[in-house]
């Protein structure tokens, strides 16, 4: 439980601080952060949790790093899907309270796109179908690689949150305007429950591409650098 409780609160607060971001901030009169500000924002969301509950639970906060992991041995499979259901109960409390903040606003007139992912209409940049697909697995695939190697017992110990925050936010830095940046199920599942339509019919890409490059990372990383 206490590992399912650090999954719960490193996905929220990467959720929230994200995507909150987003919302919130990245477009704000005269002072808005824009793209940059978001894309530190979901890297230093993982940066910071990773270090304050990394050490119970590995610091997955992201279905598709847990796929990684166990495909890449460093999971249990008793483990995966109770990380999976935690991580996405994570996501839906934090776009439940960032929807609260959203609606007080004086003149609210809807969520709008509420930092969804998508692609052709839903995507910032337009961006089809077959471009937002190999993005988000080429992307997780170096994410979940970084992850693997920054946490190998031949790296040194306590920097490891450091490459995984920047790494994600170099991850944004790329693929905001093609997709809004996913690389993770959860944080694409709960903003689209709020929005419906087309955020929720175009969500099964955001499941399955980073779960692809993610698998393909864990059997990459052990058979190329773990195996003798």
């Amino acid at each position: 439980m206490k590992r399912l409780a650090a999954e719960f609160l490193g996905t929220f607060w990467l959720v929230f601080g994200g995507c909150g971001s987003a919302v919130l901030a990245a477009a704000f009169p005269e002072l808005g952060i824009g793209f940059v500000g978001v894309a530190f924002a979901f890297g230093l969301t993982v940066l910071t949790m990773a270090y304050a509950v990394g050490g119970v639970s590995g610091g997955h906060f992201n279905p598709a790093v847990s796929v990684g992991m166990f495909v890449g041995g460093r999971l249990d499979a008793k483990d995966l899907i109770p990380y999976i259901v935690a991580q996405v109960i994570g996501a839906i409390a934090a776009s439940a309270v960032l929807y609260v903040i959203v609606s007080g606003k004086a003149d609210f007139a809807g969520i709008g796109g509420f930092a969804t992912n998508g692609y052709g209409e839903q995507s910032p940049g337009k961006f089809g179908l077959s471009s937002a697909l190999v993005i988000e697995v080429v992307l997780t695939f170096f994410f979940l690689m970084i992850i693997l190697g920054s946490t190998h017992g031949r790296v040194p110990v306590g920097f490891a949150p450091i490459a995984i925050g920047l790494a994600l936010t170099v991850i944004h830095l790329i693929s905001i305007p093609v997709t809004n940046t996913s690389v993770n199920p959860a944080r694409s599942t709960g903003p689209a429950l709020f929005v419906g339509g087309a955020a929720l019919s175009q969500l099964w890409l955001f499941w399955i591409a980073p779960i692809v490059g993610a698998a393909i990372a864990g059997f990459a990383h052990k058979s190329l650098f773990e195996n003798d």
